[in-house]
């Protein structure tokens, strides 16, 4: 993004604003967002992992004006809500960034060790065919089924073994 111009920076900045909460309850209502909690508590109880969701609007002034991209961003919140501070450093956030239509997943090391980048692009590229038909809540449901399964197959809870559900499983929305 550097190197942008005064124009395509004014042009971003209308396109973030533009987007607010009623975008977002309109794509991911409150109880798709309840939905989708209780898929991701079904998913952890299956894996040591933890997956967080976060659905932000659009970037805040300062982001834009800096030029920040949606994948600085992604890796930001990834930091911000503790998705890296998991005890067998396995955790992952989908986000989802609407001014844009863009989609990061930002994997912990443990996880990362075992998915290829073209994996994880695949499937966020999965989820932009899902969003582009206006199927948000779908487009989520099969990542997560994605997510879950890739740890469901490097760290299976054992036989007994309670989930020690390190985060919050509701998705964050950022307006």
């Amino acid at each position: 993004m550097a190197g942008t111009s005064f124009f395509s920076k004014l042009a971003r900045l209308w396109r973030h604003r533009w987007i607010d909460a009623a975008d977002v309850r309109r794509a991911l209502p409150p109880e798709a967002l309840e939905r989708l909690a209780g898929r991701v508590a079904a998913s952890e109880r299956r894996h040591s992992g933890e997956v967080r969701i976060c659905v932000e609007a659009g970037l805040p002034l300062s982001y834009i004006w800096r030029g920040t991209a949606a994948r600085e961003r992604a890796i930001m919140m990834f930091g911000k809500l503790r998705v890296w501070d998991t005890a067998d450093n396995n955790g992952v956030l989908i986000y989802l960034l609407m001014a844009e239509h863009a989609i990061e997943i930002v994997a912990d090391r443990g996880i990362d060790a075992h998915v290829s980048a073209e994996e994880w692009a695949a499937m966020a590229q999965r989820m932009a065919a899902a969003f582009r038909a206006g199927r948000f809540e779908d487009g989520l449901t099969h990542a997560l089924e994605e997510v879950s399964a890739l740890l469901v197959a490097h760290f299976a809870l054992a036989e007994g073994q309670a989930d020690r559900n390190e985060l919050p499983d509701a998705p964050v929305v950022l307006i």
